[in-house]
């Protein structure tokens, strides 16, 4: 397989850019990084902040694999939202800092009483790893743990690396609305879209580049330690690489298929399918006529994705112990699916149906006491007023194609695996 350069980035400044090639199986960053054994392993003490997805293609943990490579210079863990082990099953259940049994390390939760790294938990460290399997959608919390890294470390001087992993719902695709002014939250702290095609490294440099151009501060001392044989066209069945669920709710790659647009289901007192062994495909509630809602959905002619009826049981959260009547996405065409535009459908559909019933989810949600979680998750309560009023969604996703296409050419120059 051929060889590939760490991409150090600091504003405009990059070193031994290199792009993976080749074909095959896909090698983590995480292992390059292993392989390579740069000088700063040896000298820096260590923070490392990962969950239990971030594994090598044999399933050993990169804390093992950093301490075998530093040793006592591994000197703090960091953990996002549902813990380092992801042990908690919930949103908005924050774990609490602790020490790691075997190494007698400290952990140190960013989903606690903060959500990003003090001066205090930095001084532990020289220089932060971050190695976090993230799945590609905005409201996915483990980038935005990654992003306020950033900003700390760059505030306090200390470098990051970021250990990059697959986008499991490949590249090339971006579909959805921008984050409007005032709609920020831990949920979505930049204007991107909902699917938004980037890596965890290529995130990082975004974020990195707009916090520059944003206040003008110096930028974080950013490396990106890109992966070997990765291609924007890939999904993650064909990386090769097992999953590790990176959160309780994210079993399969076919979970993280459906989640750009089964998250807004969050926000409604529609069940996403939390309490079931298929999170997110799943969905429904005891008041849902599947019978209309297909007939509805079925004039709509959206590619890609089968309704199935699917009748289920919750054994926690909404509708707990009640049968729910409802559907299992089954996705046909990854091509041609729209997760985004698929689930706006869907909601607008029930609501015109049961609007005796539906009902939109009401504060707190992930730290928001001001606003509805519908509003939050979409970050523009234009998304929810084109579902309640029956709006053409056709048309609402035809007015995200300018700022899309702005996206597009923001990221251009930061992509590390090509062009989309």
């Amino acid at each position: 397989m051929p060889a590939v350069g760490f991409v150090r980035y600091v504003g405009e400044h990059e070193e031994e850019r290199a792009v993976p090639g080749g074909g095959g199986r896909v090698v983590p960053g995480l292992e390059v990084l292993a392989r390579r054994r740069p000088r700063w392993l040896r000298d820096r003490r260590i923070g490392l902040l990962m969950h239990q997805a971030s594994v090598t293609r044999r399933l050993e943990s990169a804390r093992d694999v950093l301490h075998r490579l530093c040793g006592s210079r591994l000197t703090a863990l960091f953990g996002p939202q549902h813990g380092i082990a992801g042990e908690q099953q919930d949103n908005m259940v924050e774990s609490p800092h602790a020490t790691d049994g075997r190494l007698g390390i400290p952990v140190f939760s960013l989903y606690s009483e903060t959500r990003s790294p003090t001066p205090d938990m930095l001084r532990h460290i020289d220089t932060l790893v971050v190695d976090l399997q993230d799945v590609g959608t905005r409201v996915y919390t483990f980038e935005w743990t990654t992003a306020l890294a950033l900003e700390a470390c760059a505030a306090a001087g200390t470098p990051v690396v970021v250990l990059d992993r697959p986008n499991p719902l490949g590249g090339l695709a971006v579909e959805g609305n921008v984050i409007r002014p005032g709609y920020e939250s831990f949920i979505g702290l930049y204007p991107v879209p909902m699917r938004h095609g980037l890596t965890l490294g290529e995130m990082a440099r975004l974020v990195n580049e707009r916090r520059r151009a944003r206040t003008g501060a110096p930028p974080c001392d950013l490396t990106v330690i890109p992966m070997e044989g990765w291609r924007r066209r890939m999904r993650f069945a064909d990386t090769g690489l097992p999953w590790v669920l990176p959160s309780p709710n994210m079993p399969t790659p076919d979970t993280a298929a459906v989640y750009p647009g089964q998250v807004l289901l969050e926000g409604t007192n529609l069940s996403e399918g939390r309490g079931t062994t298929r999170p997110f495909e799943v969905w429904g509630a005891p008041y849902l006529d599947t019978a209309a809602v297909r007939e509805r959905f079925a004039r709509r002619r959206l590619p890609g994705v089968v309704l199935r009826d699917h009748d289920f049981q919750p054994t926690f959260h909404k509708w707990s112990g009640e049968v729910c009547r409802g559907f299992q996405l089954h996705v046909t065409d990854p091509d041609g699916y729209r997760p985004y535009l698929t689930t706006l459908a869907l909601l607008q559909d029930v609501v015109a149906l049961h609007r005796d019933r539906f009902a939109w989810k009401q504060p707190p949600y992930e730290y928001v006491t001001d606003r509805l979680p519908i509003d939050v998750l979409g970050g523009d309560p234009a998304v929810r007023e084109a579902i309640e009023s029956g709006a053409d969604l056709r048309a609402l996703a035809a007015t995200w194609r300018r700022e899309i296409r702005a996206f597009e050419k923001e990221v251009a120059p930061l992509l590390l695996y090509g062009e989309r």
